[in-house]
């Protein structure tokens, strides 16, 4: 291993020129100077700014709930994103679906059940509950094989996560579906 080169102790006395030239070229600041300039907002905190920032959240709020409600792509959720799931919305919207009625139905299969307890007509009750949701099963599985065989013969991949859409896009009432039906009932959507 070689030495390293010694070090010489060999002071530089630097000119005035060269000092004001690498300084900060300003006296420090007292502590009231800077404490004044904390106290002092550094963002425009003022009740006019508040309200204007406030206006403004709210008509980009209004414009986002307004563009998913269209359907508008960029406001949507993930999981309402994508030619597939567009396709899947429209061919559900164009249709009549058991799970829009079943709410309402099982709502009066369970009230008549509650008012006449006890009765042949809570217990008939009961089974048109269980005969309405299997109805609604098959309604979603035969949903389910058609939207598959359309989207394969048109040479896309079925996505994962498609089934419980269909699912929970059928099972809703029209007219509370987001993002908004784009199609009317019969008008069925072509890839």
């Amino acid at each position: 291993m070689a030495k390293a080169t010694p070090k010489t102790n060999v002071t530089v006395n630097p000119a005035d020129d060269e000092l004001v030239a690498h300084g900060k070229g300003r006296p420090t600041p007292s502590r009231r100077e800077r404490e004044a300039a904390n106290k002092r907002p550094i963002v425009g905190n003022t009740p006019a700014d508040k309200k204007a920032a406030r206006t403004r959240l709210n008509s980009e709020r209004e414009r986002a709930r307004v563009g998913m409600a269209n359907g508008e792509e960029r406001y949507l959720p993930a999981k309402d994103r994508g030619e597939q799931r567009r396709f899947i919305r429209n061919t559900i919207d164009a249709r009549w679906n058991v799970g829009e009625v079943m709410m309402p139905v099982l709502i009066l299969f369970l009230l008549v059940g509650f008012l006449a307890a006890q009765t042949a007509a809570a217990s008939y009750s009961l089974l048109f509950v269980w005969a309405f949701v299997l109805l609604f099963v098959l309604d979603c599985a035969v949903l389910w094989f058609m939207l598959r065989r359309k989207l394969t013969a048109a040479g896309q991949d079925f996505q994962r996560g498609n089934f419980l859409y269909i699912l929970t896009r059928a099972w809703q009432l029209r007219f509370l579906r987001l993002p908004k039906p784009q199609v009317k009932r019969g008008q069925h959507p072509t890839l």
